[in-house]
């Protein structure tokens, strides 16, 4: 019995003779590929193409938006009020500002914090723009629904003495 065979199985030799001791084929025009540049064009082959971004997506967390309470609406609008004030005596007070960010593929998103002078409160559209320090002339604009709280040294006045 042939190395390697079992019983039962047939002898390449017995059904190939005609080709089994000859040389392997080569290209005459081609150089001989080595075996790691041919496992390597194998390599990128990736089944599940997308399939670790999506894994990736899906455990990303996102918060949840909270509704706030109708006292914490009237603070906000009481800070709000006193900031439009300063705005138009020419003051633009530096403020920190803590929004909900949405999510731009899933439900949810996050919570941010973001430091800057108030530029301008648009209340037709319904959003504030902060000028961002360091950031020559670059504004962020963030809508006042998505806004839950407001600190800085011209509105923190509000906060011991509030009902």
């Amino acid at each position: 019995m042939t190395k390697g065979l079992k019983d039962g199985e047939p002898n390449g030799r017995d059904i190939y003779p005609d080709i089994i001791d000859h040389p392997h084929w080569q290209s005459p025009t081609r150089p001989h590929m080595s075996l790691y540049d041919r496992a390597a064009q194998f390599s990128p082959f990736d089944a599940l193409t997308g399939y670790s971004d999506m894994i990736s997506e899906e455990q990303r967390l996102t918060e949840k938006k909270i509704e706030l309470s109708e006292t914490a609406l009237e603070k906000l609008n009481q800070k709000f009020k006193l900031i439009d004030d300063m705005l138009r005596n020419g003051r633009k007070p530096v403020i920190s500002i803590t929004y909900f960010e949405p999510d731009l593929l899933k439900d949810g998103g996050r919570y941010e914090t973001i430091t800057g002078q108030i530029a301008r409160i648009d209340v037709v559209g319904r959003k504030i723009l902060l000028s961002l320090p360091g950031a020559q002339g670059r504004q962020r604009e963030i809508r006042i629904s998505d806004i839950t709280d407001v600190h800085g040294e011209s509105v923190e006045w509000l906060e011991p003495g509030w009902p």
